[in-house]
């Protein structure tokens, strides 16, 4: 079993800063940040592998950054350049190795219970 725990949501403007921690009772091969809108899928928005690879959503690059703290068990994700469109509930995630450090929410077995990101124009 792995306990996922988020903080750090809230709100802020269009343009503002967001970080987000994610604090595990123990830190799997594939760690991710996710998110999901009401009546939309989740979706896959930063994974990093044990090997520290990451692999982020074409929505998100060059704007979040995930980080991965082995000796703290911490995952946060760094959030910057916020738009409306990045307003969702954010999930951190873990999994099992994937060859092809997936993104899929479907290869993820263990969640936390979601924290509300919310950006306002």
């Amino acid at each position: 079993q792995v306990q996922l725990v988020e903080l750090g949501g809230g709100s802020v403007q269009a343009g503002g800063s967001l970080r987000l921690s994610c604090h595990a009772s123990r830190l799997l091969d594939s760690m991710g940040w996710f998110r999901q809108v009401s009546g939309k899928e989740r979706e896959g928005v930063a994974v990093i592998d044990e090997g520290g690879r990451s692999r982020y959503a074409d929505s998100v690059k060059g704007r979040f950054t995930i980080f991965k703290d082995n000796a703290k068990k911490t995952l946060d994700l760094q959030m910057n350049s916020l738009k409306p469109e990045d307003t969702a509930m954010y999930y951190c995630a873990a999994g099992p190795y994937s060859y092809y450090n997936s993104i899929r929410a479907k290869d993820f077995g263990y969640w936390g219970q979601g924290i509300q990101v919310t950006v306002s124009s």
